[in-house]
């Protein structure tokens, strides 16, 4: 949430990123809230946001990794 967005300048940086991704921004003035949304529905597809380091490849190859190296059963 934006607090005193009184500068012209300021609300249209909030009003084109609301614009460029589909995502609701509140404002406050005068104690009043308020919410820019856009009109047009984006999907869910559409705010996905790109994971580079998330694992491409067989999920069975993870299942079967060796972890006992890492596993430490000191227990009092």
């Amino acid at each position: 949430m934006i607090s005193n967005a009184s500068n012209p300048s300021e609300l249209e940086s909030v009003v084109d990123e609301v614009l460029r991704t589909g995502v609701a921004a509140e404002i406050e003035r005068h104690g009043q809230r308020l919410q820019i949304i856009p009109v047009g529905h984006v999907g869910k597809l559409g705010r996905l946001q790109p994971h580079p380091d998330a694992v491409v490849g067989d999920p069975e190859d993870l299942v079967h990794l060796d972890w006992s190296h890492l596993i430490h059963v000191d227990l009092p």
